[in-house]
């Protein structure tokens, strides 16, 4: 599974073939369908349930134990820049390229990233309510802080440039100043 994440990170869902997962895994053909008798969709489903909340473990890794939410948000878009040229720009939201492709065609994949941003914008309220914005306002940035992630991110991988990330970065800290309570 770990190789359809990367591959649909990299190609999105309809650019990822079913034999390239294999090889990539290293696996035998049939175990794809031993593993995944409902095959690519069944595969692509497991991927963005999987990565997704794999995902939310950064809201705890980067932004919970930051000293103050705008320390934390710095960092976040920081490390998010940091993975696009540690990666050549090739690596970014798998959620948001699978959604791309198939909200409009395949009822089930985009349930699953449906379902996974609102786990994202769950987690993400509950973390930002921590740092003591109400649970609206948390929600909001939350809202903010993933628009303009995911934006960032094709901007950044078309530019090949972190510029749009930093600019992401400062929006959101902007805003979040405006929700601090005094």
């Amino acid at each position: 599974m770990t190789a359809g994440a990367e591959l649909f990170r990299r190609n999105g869902y309809t650019g990822t073939g079913l034999k390239q997962i294999v090889a990539e895994a290293n696996a035998p053909f049939g175990s794809l369908y031993h593993f995944f008798p409902g095959g690519k969709e069944q595969l692509g489903e497991e991927v963005i349930r999987t990565s997704g909340m794999a995902y939310i473990a950064l809201l705890d890794e980067l932004i919970a134990p930051a000293p103050d939410l705008v320390t934390g948000l710095e960092t976040f878009f920081s490390a998010a820049a940091e993975m696009l040229v540690e990666t050549g720009y090739a690596d970014a939201c798998p959620i948001a390229t699978v959604a791309l492709e198939v909200a409009s065609t395949n009822e089930q994949l985009r349930i699953a990233t449906a379902d996974v941003f609102t786990a994202w914008i769950e987690a993400g309220t509950r973390g930002i309510a921590a740092f003591g914005l109400s649970e609206a306002d948390a929600r909001k940035l939350t809202f903010a802080v993933v628009n303009a992630l995911e934006g960032a991110f094709v901007l950044c991988r078309a530019m090949r440039d972190t510029e749009p990330m930093a600019a992401a970065s400062d929006s959101c800290v902007a805003y979040a100043k405006t929700l601090i309570p005094a």
